[in-house]
């Protein structure tokens, strides 16, 4: 079984798409490791704020075949393929990471490289796997979000999943 981490964002109908993106992992894969919620900022181009979080399972699916999976909930849920990089959308799951692999599999590049320009990636990422390290900067997440520089504007916020909180956290990095 494979250790994958998960980016989840939306700027259109976002608790909705969050939602429904948790329950198909959850379908998919059984317990999920959830970070805080967090609204941000578009970046790249004009729109409403996007809610962001990062989700950890574990599977037996290959990088491609997990890939496929993520685009068909991506495309459930009203996601338009070929619309512009920057751009509103229902949803967007990325692969952050799979196990300690690097490089271009099946498509897809290792580790995504968002995890060191975006702090809508790298903090809920350190929230949920602060101890792992990056298998090519070879620093933990929650070293990479220490030494993060923090302009970004990002805030967590109260989010309700399956009638628990699981944002903000207690604890946050």
């Amino acid at each position: 079984m494979a250790e994958v981490y998960v980016s989840i964002g939306s700027n259109i109908e976002p608790e909705l798409h969050v939602t429904a993106a948790l329950d198909a992992l959850q379908d998919h894969f059984g317990e999920l490791q959830v970070s805080s919620v967090f609204e941000s900022e578009s970046v790249g181009f004009d729109g409403d704020c996007f809610l962001n979080l990062v989700v950890g399972f574990n599977t037996a699916l290959a990088v491609g075949e997990l890939s496929l999976l993520l685009k068909r909930v991506e495309s459930e849920n009203g996601r338009v393929k070929n619309a512009p990089k920057f751009c509103s959308r229902t949803l967007d799951i990325d692969i952050l990471t799979y196990d300690e692999q690097v490089g271009n599999i099946d498509g897809v590049s290792l580790p995504r490289s968002e995890i060191l320009e975006n702090a809508f990636v790298l903090w809920p990422l350190a929230e949920v796997a602060g101890n792992k390290v990056h298998p090519q900067i070879l620093k933990t997440y929650a070293q990479l979000w220490q030494a993060f520089d923090r302009s970004q504007k990002l805030k967590p916020v109260d989010f309700i999943w399956q009638g628990e909180t699981v944002s903000p956290m207690k604890s946050a990095i």
